[in-house]
Order: C-alpha cells, then sequence, then structure tokens
C-alpha cells in the first residue's frame, strides 16, 4: 500500500466503530410466518368452482387480516393428485391444513400423516375414514333434503305428482334423498312417481327431465337436489312446451339459479343452500387455531337456508364461479 492512501484506510477503519458494527449484526429478525395449506378438488363442475372460488377469497382476507400468515392454495383433479399436492404441501412445512377431500378414503393416510406431525386439520365437507382432524365443517345435507322437501310441498300445496333426481351416489346423496323422502311421507297427497340419478349433472338433468315428461303426462314439482342439474332440467322442460310444473327446485346456491329467483322467475321461486363457502368458513377456523383459539366445538355444521325473493340480492354474488 503506498504512503499516500493510508491516511484514507485509517479513516474509513475508524469510522466502522465497534458499536456501528454491533448494532448492524444485532439487527431484530422479522416475525416467522405461518402457513395455512388449503387442498381442495378442482372446479370440474359448478359446485367446485364456487369452493375454488371461496378459496382464494379466503388466501387474500387471512393473509390481509393477518401480516404473519402466508396461504398456499392447491387444487386436484383426482384423489391420487390431491394426495401428492399434500405431500408437497407437507414438505413446504405448513403449520395448518383445510382439506375437503375428493374421496375419504384415498385421503385418510396423508391427512393422518399430517396430523402425526402436529399440524392443525380442518376437514371440510366428507369426514375422512379416521377421524384424525383437528376440526370438522360441514354442510348440513339431511336438512338440505328436509328444507327442499319442506320447501316443495308447500310450494304445491301439500298435494300433486313429483320426481326427484338423485346425485352421485354415496352417503351426501343418501343423507339428502332419505330426509327429503321422509318429509314427503308427511303428506299422503303427494305421490312419488320416479327417481333418478343425475350424477349432478348438468347434461344428466337434461336428459333425466326429457326421460320424465315423456312417462309422466303430469307432473307438478321437480326436484333437482342441485342447481346444476336444474339448469338441464329447466331446459328439457323449456323446450318440451309443457306448462304442467309448479315449481322445479334445485340446490346449492349457484348465482345463475340465485339470479333466476332474484328476476322473478315463475318456475324457479327459490334454492337451498349447500354453499361452497364453507372452505372459507373452514380456512378462517385455521387461521384462528394458529393465533391459539381452541374450537368450541370439534364440529361446526354449516345449515341449509332457503334463499327466495326476501333474500336472493344478499345471497348474489356475480363474481363467484358458482
Amino acid at each position: 500500500m503506498t504512503q499516500k492512501f493510508r491516511p484514507f484506510v485509517a479513516a474509513i477503519a475508524a469510522a466502522l466503530s465497534p458499536s456501528l458494527l454491533v448494532c448492524s449484526c444485532s439487527r431484530e429478525a422479522a416475525p416467522a410466518t405461518k402457513t395455512i395449506g388449503i387442498s381442495i378438488p378442482a372446479a370440474d363442475h359448478g359446485w367446485t368452482g364456487g369452493v375454488v372460488y371461496w378459496a382464494g377469497q379466503a388466501k387474500k382476507d387471512i393473509e390481509a387480516a393477518n401480516p404473519g400468515v402466508k396461504v398456499l392454495v392447491s387444487s386436484a383433479k383426482d384423489s391420487a393428485d390431491q394426495v401428492s399436492g399434500i405431500e408437497n404441501l407437507l414438505v413446504r412445512g405448513v403449520d395448518a391444513l383445510v382439506v375437503l377431500p375428493n374421496e375419504p378414503a384415498p385421503l385418510t393416510p396423508v391427512c393422518k400423516q399430517a396430523a402425526g406431525k402436529g399440524v392443525k386439520l380442518v376437514v371440510v365437507d366428507r369426514g375422512l375414514a379416521e377421524p384424525v382432524q383437528t376440526l370438522e365443517v360441514v354442510g348440513d345435507n339431511p336438512g338440505f333434503g328436509r328444507v327442499s322437501g319442506e320447501q316443495l310441498a308447500k310450494a304445491i300445496g301439500g298435494k300433486g305428482k313429483v320426481a326427484l333426481m338423485q346425485g352421485v351416489l354415496c352417503q351426501v346423496n343418501t343423507d339428502r334423498v332419505e330426509a327429503f323422502k321422509k318429509v314427503l311421507a308427511g303428506y299422503p297427497e303427494i305421490e312419488l312417481l320416479e327417481e333418478g340419478v343425475s350424477d349432478w349433472s348438468t347434461e344428466k338433468g337434461l336428459r333425466l327431465m326429457e326421460n320424465y315428461l315423456q312417462k309422466h303426462p303430469q307432473l307438478d314439482a321437480v326436484w333437482a337436489g342441485d342447481d346444476d342439474v336444474l339448469l338441464g332440467a329447466k331446459k328439457a322442460y323449456e323446450e318440451s312446451g309443457r306448462t304442467d310444473l309448479k315449481i322445479l327446485l334445485g340446490g346449492g346456491g349457484s348465482k345463475a339459479v340465485v339470479k333466476m329467483v332474484l328476476d322473478g322467475d315463475p318456475l324457479v321461486t327459490q334454492t337451498v343452500t349447500y354453499p361452497p363457502r364453507m372452505i372459507y368458513v373452514a380456512a378462517q377456523e385455521a387461521a384462528k387455531l394458529l393465533a391459539g383459539e381452541a374450537p368450541a366445538e370439534a364440529r361446526i355444521v354449516v345449515p341449509a337456508e332457503v334463499i327466495d325473493a326476501s333474500n336472493a340480492a344478499a345471497n348474489y354474488f356475480p363474481d363467484s364461479a358458482y
């Protein structure tokens, strides 16, 4: 080093005082981030499209209200894909996991693994094969069928000819249909003509309705059991030119059907909720668990409610996928 640069280097060394060096090294670390993983089916029909929408809303709202919480959303086309997605979330180190299973049995082992790692587990809509969850958030399937039966019977004055459309043949469907039939059994002047399987599909709803209309010269009411199915059934009925139907009742609370109610459709005067928003409720509960709030109960039931002209505006979400 030349003589002329030594004073300059000495000045720099003096400026870097011990107190300054200590200050820069002991700067307070940022708070640790908690992570919530949300695992859901892909949007393969209207209701799951609503689930995807509300999962996105949950991410947005939770992160805005809780700067120390990050939310990761993973969607899956089938159960194997969902298991893989959850395994990836666990590798990324989630502290809470919200799962709406494609199918309960195949998802149980990976959920059990998550619970074993101390992850707060919130299961939505469909219970696992083993109750390993911290909390369960479900829709009221028996209530859904019961309220639908009550509303349909009321709409036709307690008498008439009725057909129904079952969904996918699973426990959810069984709970709904049995409750619906139990209500109708209390009305001796209501005749249940037929029930077919729609698989909660708009196309199958259309085909079933065409079949019902060909076989039965009089139909006073049809319970489609699902708003997607209702869209197909309504199309078939309108194309038939028939005018005997008094009510076509779906279920779920889709924006398309709520808009019909809002617009005063004479055939679609109401629907019964089975809200995809329950994934939002579950995610909010997961955030509470991470904040140290113990759930008041191990199972939260989101009730089935009637949407009609009196409350359709408050239940119409035009930006929703469902």
